[in-house]
């Protein structure tokens, strides 16, 4: 069978995509990844699929550009005779499934990863493309065979909305997370220590964040709730990675980032080694899909202060595995941080919750498993 993904990046099918692209060509299918062209084709066509470019600009919304688009997506799949095609963030949910149409593509699955920044603030702007995208989902999902969600909040609120049909939905929640990289087993303790003086950590209760420096991550709580503890804690360090994106209007700047108590890292590629020196993980985010960084946390048997919001609240279970709070709210956050800096026993047994969760909930071999399933069942009917 010819199976394709189709994303707005290559480094995200590269990321998110592989161990299920992998196993599909394992199982002898053909596999396409469809992205635009970036430094990831080369390995993506290293592991065994095939790729093919196409032209999308990610943050425009003219019209014409978009129409552009949808006509650059057919060009690439029209004659490849596929027999599946899974479709990956708005864009591509979009324009992949009106392209796919178009090249008579029998099967097309969707994945709402999250609704995206536009659902966070009430802007005329965001509200505005908030219809937008929901005039379009609703006839997107009229044509394709299924969406698959990552939490249980989004399709409750499509449902609700009468944008999606409930038997049209399926949850898997998060694209997994590799439980045996992600393990405190494989460091020992003078290995941690080695990592921690390497970082200018020594002695010290690490507090991480990581995520992309926008103010919707909750960066700015973040560093307030630094300002609120450090004096009192100098024993605490405030730890913050992740890039600045200097183009978006949503991004904190370095000036910001450079200001304040917090340790900034900016980007960094060592994201096991720096979690697993980390004593407490914080992520206050206004919305999320799932996220990963929060389930690379849990994987390590680390305690979790993040938001009680859509995505954080599949993952953290409050007052088990960690605590939820309220959005934009820098003192309630720094309260339960400040819990966790004080109790070395507690952070101890939430992280020991949270490593069950992960084996339990979200294990890499697990999610792969519940996507193979819902391909072969396609294709099965296909036949």
């Amino acid at each position: 069978m010819k199976i394709a993904f189709l994303s707005n990046t290559d480094y995200s099918l590269y990321l998110f995509r592989l161990p299920i692209m992998r196993s599909l060509l394992k199982k002898g299918h053909s596999v396409y990844a469809i992205c635009p062209y970036g430094d990831k084709n080369r390995a993506l066509r290293d592991n065994g699929f095939i790729v093919i470019n196409y032209e999308m600009s990610r943050k425009s919304l003219n019209p014409f550009k978009e129409l552009k688009t949808i006509k650059s997506i057919y060009e690439a799949i029209k004659d490849l005779e596929l027999d599946l095609l899974h479709t990956f963030t708005v864009k591509p949910n979009i324009y992949g499934t009106f392209a796919a149409k178009m090249a008579k593509v029998p099967v097309i699955l969707n994945l709402v990863e999250g609704l995206g920044s536009f659902y966070v603030s009430n802007s005329v702007k965001n509200r505005v493309v908030r219809v937008v995208i929901e005039k379009l989902y609703k006839i997107v999902f009229l044509l394709s065979n299924r969406c698959v969600f990552v939490n249980s909040d989004d399709p409750k609120y499509l449902i609700d909305k009468k944008i999606i049909p409930q038997h049209k939905t399926t949850i898997i929640k998060s694209v997994g997370i590799d439980t045996t990289l992600f393990d405190m087993k494989n460091f020992t303790k003078e290995q941690l220590e080695q990592i921690k003086d390497k970082n200018a950590l020594k002695d010290k209760i690490v507090v991480l964040m990581v995520a992309r420096a926008i103010w919707d991550k909750g960066v700015r709580e973040f560093y307030e709730a630094c300002e609120i503890l450090k004096a009192k804690y100098p024993h605490a360090e405030f730890v913050f990675a992740g890039n600045t994106d200097e183009g978006n209007h949503t991004c904190a700047n370095k000036d910001f980032l450079n200001s304040g108590c917090v340790k900034w890292l900016g980007r960094r590629d060592d994201m096991v080694e720096l979690t697993a020196i980390s004593d407490i993980y914080v992520l206050p985010s206004y919305r999320e899909g799932i996220p990963r960084t929060l389930l690379e946390a849990e994987s390590m048997s680390k305690p979790i202060v993040t938001t009680d919001t859509v995505g954080c609240r599949d993952v953290v279970d409050d007052g088990v595995n960690g605590f939820l709070v309220p959005i934009k709210d820098a003192k309630k956050l720094a309260d339960k941080i400040e819990v966790l800096i004080k109790d070395e026993k507690l952070r101890s047994k939430m992280g020991a919750e949270g490593r069950k969760k992960a084996l339990k909930e979200f294990e890499l071999s697990k999610v792969v498993r519940e996507y193979l399933e819902l391909y072969k069942k396609y294709l099965r009917d296909k036949k």
